[in-house]
């Protein structure tokens, strides 16, 4: 006894009717358009865009910048400056690991020329902006000696002499208040004196304070909390104090007494292999940075907690160590070597695996973590979690510091974000250690769709003699999640149909379909496909032409209706006996039949000419 297959139709809803497919194959694999969206967020007015703006470039490595007003300082291990647009060797201004460039302009500021004999890890500003503090490896600043720590005039760029501190080993980290210049790092002494990774000095005189923390490893990351309170403190440390506090602490600004800090009880980075990077805060929450490689440790990624008690507000649990963070405009930008975001709802691993190295997260919690499915790494499920900011650009991995990465730090103000390390390339051109990008209405907001030409042309099946099936995948675009396509068709001025604001991923490329009806049989129509970002940015795919059949299926009630629900597939089931595929009228997925299945008989849709399969009674090709 053979079994008969008449319609299949599913809505957008999911609700299948008629669910006998046994012998029936999809012949793609492609998602439709019904595939869930993830929770990324189309970039605001108040987001930078993915445009790399024109910037001075060094010859080395960034590690650090300050901001002060218009004017931004960059801190690392470099010679050599040079104009945007300018080959390494060529047109280069001697720079000694700290310089200045202008924020709107991009350009070296002339005369802002320090010269430190060693690295600078860190800058920080006092709270009026009108000191530059470095810290560092070096040795002599212009000349005179300066152990690990100088401060300079932001106006006059002469170097401070009145605050001449030292230290016995490298700093890490700073924080400035009016009172003090709190200091982490890898030092033991402090002016001769013992201090244990932490230190305090007045800013008046760089006098040593009475302010001695002990920390039994680096100290990356310090941060005044905004009520001026305690010192939040990051780095690979396991004990302050002698008392356990792993990669997180706060610290009594006063007292220097060890505070519950409930962050380091979920987030334990420590040790060689892991430990918190960054520390930043919007004047609300606490947003910082984490690395972890085996060992000890458990996250890498960002964070955000409360200052007062430490608690967690959002995880974003995207596996790649995460060196800094920045909080602007209800953003949080990072940079890192992100390759798997897959726990937030955004991008998983990919094989090859891709590097972000540039990211942006909403500064409140819109979801939560969910469940960890790739091997090694710790599951952070249920707590809050971030919605990723679509912004995409391109910074390609330097070989200076031998670590193959590219950016290292992270600054803003609310018309720019600026990003230091030591990348060669910034969207696929030559901008070596630093690069500037704005918000939309100071940028050119020229990043187009990245998908082009031939890649995007559209599929066409002749469905029918006055019907045919165009199918293209989506794009994506750097800076824009929301996309429209337009299917145009050549012999009609405008298009023949538009998708608006289609949210376009670079790893979820999915497969739209329209199907255009009403056409004449035994006749050649051309189609190609425009596409378009919120900027203005159009690309075309290439034409495409098809060629209708000879007979012509006509609608039916029927069938309109399937397709006004917006059916995501729907097989009319109108092919002829012996056809090796079941044409599909609202999607991209043909169905494939199976050696138990013949084609051609009769349908069971009252008023129209929809046909149906036979079964032999087998489960042949499932």
């Amino acid at each position: 006894m053979s079994n008969t297959l008449s319609v299949r139709r599913v809505c957008a809803s999911g609700v299948a009717f008629v669910l006998l497919l046994v012998g029936l194959v999809s012949t793609a694999g492609v998602a439709s358009a019904a595939t869930a969206d993830a929770p990324v967020q189309q970039r605001s007015a108040t987001n930078v865009t993915a445009d790399a703006l024109p910037t001075v470039q060094i010859n080395g490595v960034v590690w650090d910048q300050a901001v002060a007003g218009t004017t931004v300082y960059a801190g690392g291990q470099f010679t050599r400056a040079r104009p945007a647009g300018s080959a390494a060797g060529v047109n280069e201004t001697v720079r000694n690991n700290l310089l200045a460039y202008d924020i709107t302009t991009g350009n070296l500021i002339p005369s802002f020329a320090p010269s430190l004999d060693g690295v600078v890890k860190v800058l920080a500003l006092s709270p009026d902006k009108s000191r530059l503090y470095v810290g560092g490896s070096f040795t002599n600043a212009n000349g005179v000696f300066h152990a690990r720590i100088a401060a300079y005039s932001t106006a006059t760029g002469a170097l401070v002499a009145a605050f001449s501190p030292k230290l016995d080993a490298q700093v890490l980290s700073l924080a400035v208040t009016n009172n003090a210049v709190y200091v982490g790092g890898i030092f033991s002494k402090a002016n001769d004196v013992p201090r244990s990774r932490l230190a305090a000095f007045s800013p008046t005189d760089g006098s040593l304070l009475g302010w001695a923390p002990t920390a039994d490893l680096d100290v990356n990351a310090l941060l005044v909390s905004p009520d001026g309170t305690r010192v939040i403190a990051g780095g690979a440390f396991s004990t302050i104090n002698g008392a356990t506090a792993t990669g997180l602490a706060a610290i009594d600004v006063t007292t220097a007494a060890l505070l519950p800090f409930a962050a380091n009880t979920v987030i334990r980075n420590y040790g060689n292999t892991a430990a918190v990077l960054s520390l930043k805060t919007d004047g609300t929450n606490v947003f910082g940075s984490a690395y972890w490689f085996g060992g000890t440790g458990n996250f890498e990624g960002v964070f955000s907690v409360k200052p007062g008690d430490g608690s967690i507000n959002w995880l974003a649990d995207c596996h790649g160590d995460t060196y800094d963070v920045q909080p602007v405009n209800g953003t949080v930008y990072s940079v890192s070597h992100h390759h798997n975001c897959a726990n937030i709802g955004s991008f998983p691993e990919q094989n090859p695996r891709a590097h972000w190295r540039a990211n942006a997260f909403t500064a409140n919690a819109t979801g939560t973590v969910q469940h960890n499915t790739q091997g090694g790494y710790y599951d952070f499920f249920g707590a809050g979690a971030p919605s990723q900011v679509n912004w995409f650009p391109d910074l390609a991995a330097g070989s200076f510091t031998g670590q193959t990465q590219a950016a290292w730090t992270v600054e803003a103000t609310s018309d720019y974000v600026v990003a230091g390390g030591e990348f060669p390339k910034v969207n696929g051109t030559a901008q070596q250690g630093l690069v500037r990008f704005a918000v939309g209405a100071k940028a050119p907001r020229k990043m187009a769709n990245q998908i082009y030409s031939a890649d995007s042309a559209p599929s066409l099946s002749a469905v029918s003699g006055n019907a045919v099936r165009v199918s293209w995948g989506t794009n994506w675009d750097r800076d824009d999640a929301l996309l429209t396509y337009q299917v145009r068709r050549a012999d009609k001025a405008t298009p023949v149909f538009t998708a608006t604001d289609v949210q376009s991923l670079w790893w979820n490329r999915r497969t739209l379909s329209f199907l255009d009806t009403g056409l004449a049989p035994n006749t050649t129509y051309t189609y190609q496909i425009r596409e378009n970002d919120p900027d203005g940015n159009v690309a075309y795919s290439q034409s495409v032409a098809v060629t209708t059949g000879a007979t012509a299926i006509p609608d039916n009630a029927y069938s309109q209706q399937v397709l006004a629900d917006g059916a995501s597939d729907f097989w009319r089931m109108t092919d002829k006996a012996g056809a090796t595929a079941i044409t599909n009228w609202a999607g991209p997925s043909d169905l494939a039949p199976g050696s138990g299945v013949a084609l051609g008989a009769t349908g069971q849709v009252v008023g129209s000419n929809d046909g149906a399969a036979t079964f032999d009674g087998t489960t042949n090709g499932t």
